[in-house]
């Protein structure tokens, strides 16, 4: 230990969900990102599409950073998957991203999810993951946006 360093009493507890923990670790990983991307903030970004009962048929979360769009989850109800949905879902996204002045996409799925379907919009395939459940990847993806997606 260094003499900069000092000790402090502590106590560790695992648990299951924090959600206190997680909204602290949000504010302080926030924090830490914006200063070290010059400031660059995040904004959360939704697409959904209803049905004309006002049922959701499918969505999609994100978020944006800078110049960079996330995907965290896209879903498509079963009885309108291969619909066109996800493709028009992910188009508004990555519209939406555009205009927020994003130049990158990033997204993953599962290997049993849809690792077909992000290479069809024209996303790359930059690496796999093992581990997971099933003896199953995750598999990132990536798209550059062009200025004619804004």
């Amino acid at each position: 230990m260094t003499s900069e360093q000092r000790s402090v009493a502590a106590g560790l507890r695992v648990g299951g969900q924090d959600d206190e923990l997680e909204k602290r670790l949000d504010e302080e990983l926030t924090a830490f990102n914006t200063a070290a991307a010059d400031g660059a903030t995040t904004a959360p970004l939704s697409v959904r599409v209803t049905d004309d009962t006002g049922e959701l048929i499918g969505g999609l979360t994100a978020w944006t950073w800078g110049s960079l769009c996330s995907v965290d989850m896209l879903w498509v109800r079963e009885d309108q998957r291969h619909a066109g949905w996800g493709s028009r879902l992910m188009r508004a996204a990555e519209t939406e991203a555009a205009r927020r002045g994003c130049t990158d996409m990033i997204v993953s799925t599962y290997s049993f999810q849809a690792p077909g379907f992000y290479p069809r919009l024209g996303y790359r395939e930059r690496g796999r993951v093992q581990g997971v459940p099933g003896g199953h990847e995750d598999v990132c993806f990536h798209k550059r946006l062009s200025t004619a997606d804004s």
